[in-house]
């Protein structure tokens, strides 16, 4: 199994800026796309940015311009910088891998991290 751990959640004011972390750790995997979602209490939980294996990026539209995915793939990491940051950013935000792990067959994989709590206050 692929496990994710999250880094980097705190209090910030509107308009600050914060840059969380997830990095990735198992054994004989190989991921294609790692992204950031984010859920704030009575919502569902959404996509926030996607980065593929080959560095193409995609963000919601409430972030674009706001927020940039990058990832590390030889530290298995992905980060997330956060600007100009506003009360509507509230939320825990999860960090997501898929890709495969290769123990003797191929096998997809799909996993989660955690969560972690981001508060932007007014």
């Amino acid at each position: 199994q692929v496990q994710l751990v999250e880094s980097g959640g705190g209090l910030v004011q509107a308009g600050g800026s914060l840059t969380l972390s997830c990095a990735a750790s198992g054994s004989a995997f190989s991921i294609n796309n790692m992204a950031w979602y984010r859920q704030a209490p009575g919502k569902q939980r959404d996509l926030v940015a996607i980065i593929t294996r080959f560095g193409v990026t995609n963000y919601h539209d409430s972030v674009k311009g706001r927020f940039t995915v990058s990832r590390d793939g030889a530290k298995n990491t992905v980060y997330l910088q956060m600007s100009r940051l506003n009360p509507e950013d509230t939320a825990v935000y999860y960090c997501n891998a898929e890709g495969y792990t290769n123990h003797g067959a191929l096998r997809p994989f799909r996993s989660w991290g955690q969560g972690t709590q981001v508060t932007v206050s007014s």
